[in-house]
């Protein structure tokens, strides 16, 4: 089993920065790959950046440029930079990790851009 826990949402405007953290544990070595996920209301849940255990990185087209994903492995700890934040960036943001067959979430942080 894997727990993740995010922090860091909140309210900012637009144009501003925000530092999404996700503490991993449990099951840390059977991890392959971390990503993070966003929902807005009324969309469909969509992968905003991944990472794998290798250290490569992708990203959704709508957030290459402004958002980086990056980790601590001597804290168990996953980063999503957010910058030139957009009104659309609005939604709750979910942590994911990807161990063999298995995704586990986490509870999700919401972060809320205003215009």
């Amino acid at each position: 089993q894997v727990q993740l826990v995010e922090s860091g949402g909140g309210l900012v405007q637009a144009g501003g920065s925000l530092r999404l953290s996700c503490v991993v544990s449990g099951s840390i070595f059977s991890i392959n790959a971390m990503g993070w996920c966003r929902q807005a209301p009324g969309k469909q849940r969509e992968l905003v950046a991944r990472i794998s255990s290798g250290g490569d990185t992708n990203y959704a087209d709508s957030v290459k440029g402004r958002f980086t994903i990056s980790r601590d492995s001597a804290k168990n700890t996953v980063y999503l930079q957010m910058g030139s934040l957009k009104p659309e960036d609005t939604a709750v943001y979910y942590c994911t990790a990807v161990a063999g067959l298995t995704t586990f979430w986490g509870q999700g942080t919401q972060v809320t851009v205003s215009s």
